[in-house]
């Protein structure tokens, strides 16, 4: 298989202090590709190393199946796309966007056919002669995004762009992405710390912390089924129960036995279980035919939340679990009794030590 991007143990120290920690990556052509993690994780200084603005202490960057570690950002075919924007204000819509292909001297006609192309893209037709801080913020987004993939590049990198937007334009400004990364084909490599964008707009999702690459997967995989302790935690919500594996896939979880998969590799030893607040139903009988495991809780405090509500449930004082249920039916009070089950399958149990 043919990739557009490969980051082959790659290292990028300043002094004593490591950003990014013999990663590997390998991004196929066209993928839409998120670096998720909290602040300070390396996946800024990653996309860096990749666009050029950054020199690896260690390790091998290809694009297009050539290394390109000695190769300045201007020769590498990459766009970029800072959180910033970077956009003149002194120059208009169309002088913005026209500014890499002015830079490389093509012919004017040339540039305003290509102008008003990337401005039919981003849907802003007509927009060439406004000025930038006449712009909403989600057009200099537009704008922004134009002026990158207007020099054709291979590969765009895009640095928290809709970090600055409010909420409901972010979400539109998601579609957008994703509706021009269609359009155009481009290999979008997409930096971020919302759990939410990368996995609205991801074909391919990177855990990091620590400067290191935790787990790699489509949204569905490293939310479903997280590799480590952190991946559980930091995408969506998850129930985290320390424990021990013992035969039969059961785990003991402060004398509850629970039946979770887990490998041979990880019997006797403590791991902890995973379950999403959504997999668990909250009920008043016990359901233990359409569950794999069913366990009395008493109701310690709950948020409604409008289109759910999420519970939480004391297990006889030795764990407590959080529920999110829908909307549906009654809602369960402070101190009521309840049953709460989940499926083994939904129980992913992971090692300790990770």
């Amino acid at each position: 298989m043919s990739f557009d991007v490969e980051l082959v143990k790659v290292t990028k120290r300043y002094g004593s202090c490591t950003a990014v920690d013999n990663i590997n990556l390998h991004i196929k052509p066209g993928e839409f590709f998120s670096l998720l993690g909290p602040s300070g994780c390396g996946k800024s200084t990653t996309l860096r190393l990749i666009s050029g603005f950054e020199e690896a202490t260690d390790g091998e960057i290809r694009i297009g199946g050539k290394v390109v570690n000695d190769v300045p950002p201007y020769k590498r075919n990459v766009g970029m796309v800072f959180q910033s924007l970077a956009l003149f204000p002194h120059l208009n819509v169309g002088d913005n966007i026209a500014f890499g292909l002015k830079l490389k001297k093509m012919p004017k006609n040339e540039i305003d056919e290509r102008v008003a192309m990337m401005l039919d893209l981003v849907e802003m037709p007509g927009y060439e002669s406004r000025k930038i801080n006449e712009l909403s913020g989600g057009q200099k987004q537009r704008v922004a995004l134009a002026r990158a993939l207007i020099t054709e590049p291979s590969v765009l990198c895009l640095d928290e762009p809709l970090g600055a937007l409010d909420l409901k334009l972010r979400i539109q400004m998601q579609t957008e992405m994703k509706r021009i990364h269609e359009k155009t084909g481009n290999t979008f490599i997409y930096v971020t710390h919302d759990q939410g964008e990368a996995m609205a707009m991801s074909d391919t999702i990177a855990v990091m912390c620590n400067g290191r690459i935790e787990q790699v997967g489509t949204p569905k995989e490293v939310y479903e089924r997280p590799r480590t302790k952190f991946v559980a935690q930091f995408v969506g919500e998850s129930n985290l129960l320390k424990g021990r594996c013992i035969q039969e896939n059961h785990v003991s979880v402060n004398g509850f036995e629970l039946k979770g998969l887990f490998a041979k590799e990880l019997c006797s030893k403590e791991v902890y279980v995973s379950i999403k607040p959504e997999k668990i139903m909250v009920t008043k009988s016990h359901y233990v035919r359409k569950f794999d495991n069913s366990i009395e809780g008493r109701i310690v405090d709950y948020t409604y939340r409008g289109d759910d509500t999420i519970y939480r449930i004391s297990v006889d004082g030795k764990f407590e679990l959080s529920a999110r249920a829908q909307a549906i039916g009654g809602q369960f009070n402070k101190g009521e009794t309840v049953f709460v089950s989940w499926n083994v399958e939904d129980a992913v149990v992971l090692p300790s030590d990770d």
